[in-house]
């Protein structure tokens, strides 16, 4: 009869485990969704506000320092309220705030509503990484990059959508809106299979405990790390495309393959990622893939041939595609308890990366070539491998963890 029970109780657990873990795949695609429609309508919103390039550059910065700002915040509520609030209420802040760009129509109101947006997107990104962490520790292997790949996924499906509705001639409002209001009944239909708060974490009601938190010092190594390869992430999605029609004077419609080659790549090699970090380990991922994307984006810089230069782009969004996540597990990982605050640090820190390698490499091109530029994140790349070796601690999951814990949960 105990026998039984305890059957029992393990399929429950898992079928929850799963559900969860569907429920997190669906919250990093609504995030990427989200996130890409706001991209594709860029041009029309740009016009409606009447900002030039250059002020609308400036603007940008208030995306990144609003979601940079809730990522801190949102990352200690996680941890102290539990991913099945903050996730649900970061979704429908991210989604319900998409709509503001869209109505802007000048520099003040576009500033103000790309300012909430990044609270949104801020507040949804720490909150699903840290409860991706949650999923990966029920599973006892990685899961981390499929995640990560699904997100990309979101982009895609807002790059198609946004283009169909374009063609109709939907305004940005409109489309805008009607992703909103999609949002936010994709957010309540899945927030009931986030899992809750780990048994022993300290509940909403306990005493505040006034002792300041401070974050371990392999936190910042890890966050430091996220900067140098996010960097190198923006450096591709900014110049990969300049790169072919400036420096190799190929046609526009072959440069812009650059940029493809490098998103495929990412987009397939994390939903390998996964099984390769469970075989080899978050070490190797980190080290081999940061050195194959520095061998990637020296051929890309070097080459003469538009093909190479090419496969150069690919090589780089391949390797460069399992580091990020290797790094936000390892930081939710060192520490159950502190996953959200410790998540926050690594992707606060990544996300500036992100936004700093236009801001880098444009200075950069008055002193050399464009192409010359890259060795700076060829570099970082070098660093990075160097450092892999920070992934090899006790928290991290690994192939060998719970290894039967695999077929109870699928």
């Amino acid at each position: 009869m105990e026998s039984t029970e305890n059957m029992e109780s393990a399929e429950s657990a898992g079928s929850s485990l799963r559900a969860a873990r569907l429920a997190t795949f669906t919250y990093f695609a609504l995030n990427g969704f989200l996130m890409g429609m706001w991209i594709v309508h860029i041009p029309g919103i740009e016009h409606r506000a009447g900002t030039g390039h250059a002020l609308f550059g400036w603007l940008l910065l208030l995306l990144g320092a609003g979601a940079f700002g809730a990522m801190q915040i949102a990352g200690p509520l996680t941890d102290r309220f539990g991913a099945r609030v903050v996730v649900p209420l970061g979704a429908a802040l991210c989604s319900a705030t998409l709509i503001l760009p869209g109505l802007a129509t000048n520099a003040w109101t576009l500033g103000a509503a790309l300012l909430v947006l990044g609270v949104g997107n801020g507040c949804l990104d720490v909150s699903m990484n840290a409860h991706a962490v949650q999923v990966e520790r029920g599973y006892g292997r990685p899961v981390m990059s499929a995640f990560h790949a699904t997100y990309s996924l979101g982009g895609v499906l807002a790059s198609l959508v946004g283009a169909r509705t374009l063609g109709w001639g939907w305004s940005p409002a409109a489309t805008l809106t009607a992703a909103a209001a999609l949002g936010l009944a994709v957010t309540a239909a899945a927030s009931r299979a986030l899992l809750g708060r780990p048994a022993t974490a300290p509940g909403p009601d306990a005493p505040v405990v006034k002792t300041r938190y401070r974050t371990p010092r392999r936190i910042w190594v890890l966050a430091a790390l996220a900067l140098m390869i996010m960097l190198c992430e923006g450096v591709a999605n900014d110049w990969s495309v300049l790169h072919l029609r400036n420096v190799l004077d190929a046609p526009a419609a072959t440069a812009a393959l650059a940029f493809g080659a490098f998103a495929t790549a990412m987009t397939t090699g994390r939903l390998l990622a996964d099984r390769v970090a469970a075989r080899l380990g978050p070490v190797a991922i980190l080290r081999y893939g940061a050195s194959a994307a520095a061998l990637g984006m020296t051929v890309a810089a070097l080459s003469p041939w538009i093909p190479l230069a090419l496969l150069g782009w690919t090589v780089f969004g391949a390797g460069l595609s399992g580091c990020v996540p290797q790094l936000f597990s390892a930081a939710g990982h060192t520490d159950q308890f502190t996953a959200g605050a410790n998540v926050s640090r690594v992707a606060g820190l990544g996300y500036l990366g992100m936004l700093a390698g236009p801001a880098v490499i444009g200075p950069l091109t008055h002193l050399v070539p464009l192409n010359l530029t890259f060795f700076l994140p060829v570099a970082f790349c070098v660093i990075a491998a160097c450092a892999a070796g920070i992934l090899r601690t006790p928290g991290a999951v690994r192939k060998s963890s719970c290894p039967r814990r695999r077929t109870a949960v699928g």
